[in-house]
């Protein structure tokens, strides 16, 4: 549902990190880039009513209304939404997909 709403949203570079049983903060992690911090932010807003719509609860969005960087924490899914040369300069994807991959490692760095 969270990746067909940023899909919905022309989000580009779309990217799904599968969490489960690599760490205990979330199942998914959803890395996306918008346009414009206009459009990072009409993301992260239809993204968090689609997830209230679907029955999340206590929603966490951090970085509006610079929206360079917005973190969507919907608790199983934590979403990265960037503006193109934020999201380049950070390379989340590398490395969070470096730790997840870690295991149990991963668990440490992450863990609650």
């Amino acid at each position: 549902m969270a990746k067909t709403s940023l899909d919905d949203g022309k989000a580009e570079g779309i990217v799904v990190i599968p969490l489960i049983g690599k760490t205990s903060i979330a199942d998914y992690m959803i890395i996306a880039s918008g346009r414009s911090n206009r459009q990072v932010a009409a993301l992260t807003m239809n993204l968090a009513e689609k997830l209230k719509e679907a029955g999340a609860k206590g929603i966490t969005i951090e970085g509006m209304p610079r929206a360079d960087w917005v973190l969507v924490d919907a608790k199983d899914i934590i979403v990265h939404l960037f503006r193109p040369e934020v999201r380049s300069f950070y390379n989340l994807e590398k490395n969070v997909g470096r730790r997840a991959a870690a295991g149990s490692a991963g668990q440490r760095l992450f863990g609650r």
